[in-house]
C-alpha cells in the first residue's frame, strides 16, 4: 500500500521552483509515497528528470493527478488540473484564496482537502513549515544584491592608495523576515545600516544584526504581532522622522506587504524627489503595489537621479535555493498527515486545522477570517526567526 503523490511542474510567468528536489525523494518515500512528477518541472533550475531517482515522470498533467492522492505545487494549479483531480483528495500549494475565488469554488465542490502554505501558523512548532518565512528571507537577501548591482558605488568602506570609498548607507524599511535577512546581509557586506518599523520592540533586533533603529515616537503595535493602522497625525510624525533618513539614504529596501490588500505607502514622491542623485529603493512589496508611491511593479524607473526596482516572484530569482527550501517546508507539513503508509489527519493538531482551506466541501477559512478581521491592518511580515549575522533566518 501506498501514498500516490504528483508534482506539478510550474507554468505561471517569472515562476522558476518546483515543489521537490532530489533531496527530499527519500524522505517522502519513507512517508510511504509512490512519486510521480511532471515532465520538465525541475527544468527552470537546471533539474533534468534524470535528477529524479524512483520518481515516474508523466507529460500530461491532468493524468498525472487524476490518481493522486496527493498533489504539490508551489503556485495555484490551473482550473482544469483541479477539475483533474480525484474528489476527496488533497492539494499542498500557495493559493491565496482572495486572488482565487474561482479556483477555491471548485476545490469545494470537488471536496478536495487544500492546504495553503500561506496559511500555515507562525507558531514555533510549525516554523519548520513556514514557507512565507523561508522564501522572504531568500527575498531578504537577494534584495540588497539587486540593490547594489543598481547602486554606482561599493557598499563597505574599500581603501587603496588613491584614497578610501564608502560605506554605503542602507535603510530597511520593515523588520519582518525579509527585513531582518536583508538587515543581516546589507551589515556583512560592510555597509552602514539602519533598520525601520513601525513596531518600537524590533529595535532589539535591529542592533542584535549591527543595525541602528529609526525611533520615529510611535507605536503601533497591534493584535498578534502585527502593527494597527496609523492615525493622520501619527502620520505626519513619523514621516517628519523618516524624511530625513530617506534622503540620507544610498540604498533603501521595503518589505511592507500585506496579502489581499494594497501594500502600505511608506515613501512618498515628495520624499523621492528629496533623496540624493544615485539612491536606489528596492521595493520587496511591488505585487502589492509597492510601498513607495512612484513604484511601477515588475519594472525599474528611474525619477531624476533615483532608481525604483521593483521585481515580482523574488524568491524565484533565487530558484534552485528557494525551490529546497520550500520542498522542505512541505515535506515537513506532509509528515503530519503521512504515516505507515496511510494519510491520517489529526484536526486536533494546530497547525493542520489552521493551515487548511478547503475540507469536506467547505470552506475553513471563512471562520478564522472572521477572527483575524482587523488584526493584520498594517504588516503581515512579522517575524518568525530571527536571522543572525551568519546565519539567514530560513525555515529549514
Amino acid at each position: 500500500m501506498y501514498i500516490n503523490v504528483a508534482v506539478l511542474k510550474e507554468t505561471q510567468a517569472h515562476e522558476r521552483r518546483v515543489a521537490l528536489v532530489p533531496a527530499i525523494i527519500p524522505k517522502l518515500i519513507k512517508l510511504g509515497a509512490k512519486l510521480h512528477m511532471q515532465t520538465g518541472a525541475g527544468a527552470a533550475i537546471d533539474l533534468v528528470d534524470a535528477a529524479f531517482e524512483n520518481v515516474v515522470f508523466m507529460a500530461d498533467r491532468n493524468a498525472l493527478v487524476r490518481d493522486a492522492d496527493v498533489v504539490l505545487a508551489v503556485q495555484p494549479p490551473a482550473l482544469e488540473v483541479i477539475n483533474a483531480m480525484k474528489e476527496g483528495s488533497i492539494l499542498v500549494s500557495f493559493i491565496y484564496a482572495h486572488n482565487e475565488p474561482a479556483l477555491v469554488k471548485r476545490l469545494i465542490e470537488k471536496k478536495i482537502t487544500c492546504f495553503a502554505m500561506e496559511r500555515v501558523p507562525r507558531i514555533t512548532r510549525a516554523q519548520a513549515m513556514d514557507a512565507l518565512s523561508s522564501q522572504a528571507a531568500l527575498a531578504g537577501y537577494y534584495a540588497v544584491q539587486l540593490g547594489s548591482t543598481h547602486l554606482a558605488r561599493v557598499l563597505p568602506k574599500i581603501t587603496s592608495a588613491a584614497g578610501s570609498l564608502g560605506p554605503a548607507h542602507v535603510l530597511v524599511m520593515g523588520m519582518g523576515v525579509a527585513g531582518l535577512e536583508a538587515i543581516a546581509t546589507a551589515h556583512r557586506l560592510g555597509a552602514i545600516v539602519e533598520g525601520y518599523d513601525v513596531r518600537p520592540e524590533t529595535e532589539e533586533q535591529a542592533l542584535s544584526l549591527g543595525a541602528t533603529f529609526v525611533n520615529t515616537g510611535v507605536d503601533a503595535r497591534g493584535k498578534g504581532g502585527y502593527a494597527r493602522e496609523l492615525s493622520a497625525e501619527e502620520k505626519t510624525k513619523v514621516g517628519a522622522v523618516l524624511t530625513k533618513h530617506i534622503q540620507a539614504a544610498d540604498l533603501i529596501i521595503t518589505t511592507a506587504a500585506i496579502p489581499g490588500k494594497a501594500s502600505p505607502k511608506l515613501i512618498s514622491h515628495e520624499q523621492v524627489a528629496g533623496m540624493k542623485a544615485g539612491a536606489v529603493i528596492v521595493d520587496l512589496s511591488a505585487e502589492g503595489g509597492g510601498n513607495c508611491e512612484d513604484t511601477r511593479p515588475g519594472e525599474t524607473v528611474k525619477l531624476g537621479g533615483v532608481t525604483i526596482v521593483a521585481p515580482l516572484n523574488v524568491p524565484s530569482m533565487l530558484g534552485e535555493d528557494a525551490s529546497e527550501l520550500y520542498a522542505k517546508n512541505q515535506y515537513n507539513l506532509l509528515a503530519l498527515i503521512m504515516k505507515d503508509n496511510v494519510i491520517e489527519i489529526d484536526w486536533s493538531d494546530e497547525i493542520l486545522a489552521k493551515t487548511v482551506l478547503t475540507h469536506a466541501g467547505e470552506n475553513k477559512a471563512s471562520a478564522s477570517k472572521k477572527e483575524d478581521k482587523g488584526d493584520k491592518a498594517a504588516r503581515p511580515d512579522a517575524p518568525a526567526a530571527r536571522p543572525t549575522k551568519s546565519t539567514p533566518a530560513t525555515s529549514s
